[in-house]
């Protein structure tokens, strides 16, 4: 349980097991008794066999929780069978820090640094520092560090250029099963997922290239040309699920520059064609209110927060969305926004 806002740090850990419901309740055990920390989400996926979960707290806390919740999925899972739709380096595979309250961004640089040596050195995981918290400027990019994923992971540590920031620098046969972990300080980002009623991932990978800051790199006149994408700030996959539906996987870094509902419009925008559909959108973990209440006013409504929240939900065509836990304000007590009177 969160006792004091005063200085509140939100951690948003995402381990590679989306399937077996124990384990997940296993790692989330380790966090839930932790003094002091908030359990506020746990959101699996079978598809991308990869949890997403948060929590919030105090530093002392929250660092705790992280190493405990960390220790317990790296003697759970083991990478070299584990397989899934979603990029990924390790058991444990990203580790964030973000400041709410009280809090600087340096304070949770610190945190992630003291997290990554403790990780290192008494859990036997190579360690990249990443976001905020990166040593290198290669590094900021999480993307960058996941890059060849586990798979390459054996030949990564054996560039001098990829020498892990904490832990071992060799592939034995602990890494081998635990792979290695990206553990930073960040901004509040948005996890958007957009389903379109189609099993054509190569129409939502050319949406998603369109779309994501980076683009697409094309060959013309025999030389890789890169062709940047229409939103700032955003980094876009396409991700196929059994369900025989196709996700557009979005981070949305900054949402100040492109906040979920215009990213909302830019795919519905490229699905005109005939019989293919946005049919729902997905927050992952928590969010801010702020860019609801922005989605909202989009939308068309100048009412309260509860229905600026109301519309931006229909709108956005968000499933599964309760405010009550899904809103960083509310969910830590920082705000309470009723809902369902």
């Amino acid at each position: 349980m969160i006792k004091d806002t005063k200085e509140l740090i939100e951690c948003v850990p995402n381990f590679s097991e989306g399937k077996d419901l124990a384990k997940i309740r296993e790692i989330t055990k380790t966090i839930d008794s932790t003094p002091g920390v908030g359990l506020l989400g746990v959101e699996e996926n079978g598809d991308y066999n990869r949890v997403v979960v948060t929590f919030a707290g105090g530093p002392i806390g929250v660092r705790e929780a992280a190493f405990r919740s960390i220790a317990r999925a790296v003697e759970l899972i083991d990478m070299s069978v584990q397989k899934g739709h979603h990029p990924r380096i390790g058991a444990a595979d990203v580790c964030p820090f973000v400041p709410i309250s009280g809090v600087t961004m340096e304070d949770c640089v610190v945190l992630a640094k003291a997290l990554g040596k403790e990780v290192g050195e008494k859990l036997g995981i190579p360690v990249y520092l990443y976001g905020e918290a990166a040593k290198v400027s290669e590094r900021t990019n999480l993307s960058n560090v996941r890059r060849g994923e586990y798979e390459g992971l054996e030949e990564k540590l054996k560039d001098p250029e990829w020498r892990p920031d904490f832990g071992p620098c060799e592939y034995n046969d602990r890494v081998k099963k635990t792979g290695a972990i990206a553990i930073g300080a960040r901004k509040l980002l948005i996890a958007y997922n957009i389903s379109l009623n189609t099993s054509d991932v190569g129409l939502a990978n050319k949406i998603a290239g369109r779309l994501r800051e980076s683009g697409v790199v094309t060959n013309r006149g025999g030389k890789r040309v890169r062709i940047p994408g229409r939103l700032k700030k955003v980094q876009a996959m396409a991700v196929p699920m059994e369900s025989g539906v196709t996700e557009i996987s979005m981070n949305l870094l900054d949402y100040d520059v492109t906040p979920p509902h215009v990213a909302f419009e830019a795919v519905k925008g490229e699905v005109k064609g005939p019989g293919v559909e946005i049919i729902g959108s997905e927050i992952v973990g928590l969010v801010t209110k702020m860019p609801l209440l922005m989605a909202g006013r989009f939308y068309g409504c100048s009412g309260t927060d509860r229905e600026l929240i109301e519309t931006a939900v229909k709108g956005l065509r968000l499933l599964k969305f309760d405010p009550n836990r899904k809103i960083i304000e509310y969910a830590t007590g920082l705000g309470f926004c009723n809902l369902t009177s």
